[in-house]
């Protein structure tokens, strides 16, 4: 029997149910493991959404930990790739590195994985010293994984272009019947004022105005910033919005209830994004998506086809296609349909699989000369 290859894989795991946890998840559990000996660090510092992004004694003691468990990991099992998630701010990257260069010292070979876009910009305003650390780390990696074919460039004047490898993400769902006859906007994301969704709300404001309400718009996710929430609140009662539904974070059953009532979903970020699972999601129960053309989602989104890719900041425009989806029911067939082929085609578990698989292999062959 051939002996399989060891890959340790670096990467949270739910709960909280975050995008990066998830991607883990499905990879530890998928068919991978039957074809390489996975071995895998939790790398999670939070159980819930309120602590992510605060610091206290307890997360400075995991961090140390990590880098011993890191090492007997290492030493016991003697990977032959290790990959690392990589993060994209100075101090999230500073906790990166020593992963990096431990594995790199051992005689791994190091592949890491950027599951954002926003890389660049962060670069761009980092200090000198902090470029140099930048370039020396991804010196002793033998390459980088994206999430879409429009963030290689991000990795250009890092490594070369075959080694530079992309997996966009990918999942099975059980899906739910819809149970209600209602034409249904949703928006699924947590409720941060850099998502928009307070333009979307202006967008439904604006359909008011026009006379047009035949419409449900749904919302559910997690407040994060008392400010937002009371501003979005307000352009609620404002315009004395009735048709406004919002909802608590939801997962399971629950949560892809809350995507086959919909008829449309609606997304649309002002900053970078990676490949949000949420249009993954969206396009698995067969939805028209709306959204903003950031980081991999205009390769989900295509323009005309499956949905409507709308500039950042213009609820007039989300407006504009939120009225042509509601009133043409055709239109949103024709969309759905090649929504549920673009994700069956390319956004599967079984598609993200074999693309991590194609890499692995690579990498294991490749003698990086």
């Amino acid at each position: 029997m051939e002996e399989k290859s060891t890959i340790l894989i670096l990467g949270k795991l739910p709960p909280p149910l975050i995008g990066p946890a998830i991607a883990t998840n499905i990879i530890l559990n998928s068919s991978l493991k039957d074809e390489y000996e996975l071995i895998h660090l939790d790398t999670r510092m939070n159980e819930n959404l309120v602590t992510m992004g605060k610091w206290g004694f307890s997360k400075i003691y995991r961090s140390i930990r990590l880098y011993t468990d890191f090492l007997k990991k290492i030493r016991k099992h003697q990977p032959e790739i290790v990959l690392v998630p990589i993060s994209q701010t100075t101090l999230g990257f500073i906790k990166d590195v020593p992963f990096i260069w431990i594995a790199n010292s051992l005689g791994c070979k190091t592949l890491i994985q950027l599951r954002g876009s926003n890389i660049k910009n962060w670069l761009e305003k980092a200090s000198s010293l902090t470029k140099m650390l930048v370039k020396s780390t991804f010196k002793k990696c033998v390459g980088v994984i994206v999430l879409g074919n429009n963030l290689k460039h991000l990795f250009t004047g890092y490594f070369n272009e075959d080694h530079i490898y992309v997996v966009p993400n990918g999942a099975n769902y059980e899906l739910q019947e819809k149970n209600t006859e209602e034409v249904t906007i949703l928006y699924f994301a947590n409720f941060l004022s850099t998502k928009s969704f307070d333009d979307i709300l202006k967008a439904v404001a604006l359909l008011k105005k026009k006379g047009i309400t035949n419409f449900k718009l749904v919302g559910a996710g997690f407040w994060y910033e008392e400010f937002f929430e009371k501003e979005c609140l307000t352009i609620i009662e404002k315009n004395e919005l009735t048709n406004i539904e919002l909802h608590p974070p939801q997962s399971g059953k629950a949560k892809m209830q809350l995507f086959a009532n919909a008829d449309v979903f609606v997304f649309c970020p002002k900053m970078p994004e990676g490949h949000p699972w949420v249009i993954v999601e969206a396009m698995a129960n067969g939805l028209p998506v709306i959204a903003t053309d950031k980081g991999a989602i205009v390769e989900s989104v295509i323009d005309g086809e499956n949905g409507f890719i709308v500039p950042s900041e213009e609820p007039n425009v989300i407006a504009e296609k939120l009225e042509q989806l509601i009133n043409n029911s055709v239109l949103r067939k024709q969309f759905s349909e090649q929504s549920k082929a673009l994700y069956q085609a390319n956004f599967t578990e079984e598609r993200m699989v074999e693309n991590l698989k194609g890499v692995f292999e690579k990498v294991l062959m490749d003698n990086f000369v």
